[in-house]
């Protein structure tokens, strides 16, 4: 079993966890003018595409032959993969034109994330709230469908790799999931009732 690691690398990706904090206290006097239905429609969007994210983690493993058993089931692919199945060494695993596409995939989440916040609300403080809102929710269900899929990560203090623009930044998977939802909370509480 892996053993619990406080700080990520590189050093900059630890001060995430000082968002949630940052926009409740900035936005607590000036409450968020988000509809609960809006919110409710980002969430919808997050919650999806963090399954279909893992999804295409899944696919890419399977296609480069890193996810043993995914000519099988799908209780097959699970027993198989779920010990053996380590994102944190995408980077090294991975062909090189395989890894530059996936760092245009992550460039292109943003993206989409970006979109859906500028077509919901307006206002910028609104927009950033939207965008958070739903890369929060995304990374949640992101981790939620590998496991449902893959069984991974076997636990929370599994390494991963979180991200790869500019340089790739690890952690524990405790850590994007403590950050989410802080930002979830700090973001709901935030936010006055229209």
């Amino acid at each position: 079993m892996d053993q619990f690691v406080l700080l990520a690398e590189p050093w900059w990706v630890n001060l995430l966890i000082f968002v949630p904090p940052a926009i409740y206290f900035w936005w607590r006097n000036q409450p968020l003018a988000i509809p609960a239905a809006v919110l409710f429609y980002g969430a919808m969007f997050g919650i999806a595409f963090g399954f279909a994210e893992g999804a295409v983690v899944v696919y890419l493993r399977a296609a480069v032959g890193q996810l043993p058993g995914y000519g099988g089931t799908l209780a097959d692919v699970a027993r198989l993969s779920s010990a053996l199945y380590q994102r944190a060494t995408i980077q090294n695993e991975l062909p090189q034109s395989l890894l530059a596409v996936e760092i245009c995939r992550e460039a292109a989440t943003m993206f989409m994330l970006g979109g859906v916040a500028l077509a919901t609300v307006h206002g910028w403080r609104e927009r950033c709230a939207m965008f958070l809102w739903t890369f929060a929710l995304w990374d949640i269900v992101y981790y939620m469908g590998l496991y449902m899929t893959v069984g991974w990560p076997p636990s929370l203090v599994t390494a991963d790799v979180l991200f790869l623009i500019p340089v790739p930044w690890l952690s524990q998977v405790w850590y994007p999931l403590l950050v989410s939802t802080l930002t979830l909370i700090a973001i709901a509480v935030s936010r006055r009732a229209l």
